[in-house]
C-alpha cells in the first residue's frame, strides 16, 4: 500500500579530497542495504561536477525502514560516512515509526508526512 512506503533522500556534499573513500564507503553501504528484504531501493546520483551526491532510499514500511536505522549500513556506516561528508539536508517521506523520527531528527531530517498521490 503506497501510504505505507516510507522514501528518504539525503542531500551530501564530499569533503576536499575524499572522494575516492567516499565513493568505496557508499558502495559498501549500497551492498549492505541491499541484503536487507524491507529496502525497496537504495539509490546514489551525483552532481555533474562529482561533489555533490543524493542517496534517495525506498522502504517497504516503517518496520523496513527501522531495521535499516538499526542495522549494520547506519550503525557501522554512517559514522564513517560522516568523517568524509557534510550533510546539506535529510528528508523522510511517509511514516517511519516513532523510533525512526527521533533517530532522524537528532540528525536535522524533515519530515513529510504522506498525502495524496498513485504509485504504478
Amino acid at each position: 500500500m503506497l501510504e505505507q512506503v516510507v522514501r528518504l533522500t539525503v542531500n551530501m556534499t564530499v569533503n576536499e579530497g575524499k572522494l575516492d573513500a567516499f565513493k568505496s564507503l557508499a558502495q559498501s553501504m549500497t551492498e549492505g542495504s541491499q541484503a536487507e528484504p524491507g529496502t525497496l531501493g537504495y539509490e546514489w546520483f551525483a552532481s555533474k561536477d562529482g561533489k555533490r551526491f543524493r542517496l534517495v532510499e525506498t522502504y517497504a514500511d516503517a518496520a523496513a525502514v527501522e531495521a535499516h536505522f538499526t542495522g549494520q549500513v547506519v550503525q557501522k556506516y554512517v559514522p564513517q560516512l560522516a568523517a568524509l561528508c557534510k550533510v546539506d539536508g535529510f528528508e523522510i517521506y511517509g511514516d517511519p515509526g516513532p523510533k525512526v523520527a527521533a533517530m532522524a531528527s537528532a540528525f536535522g531530517a524533515s519530515i513529510f508526512p504522506y498525502w495524496l498521490g498513485i504509485s504504478r
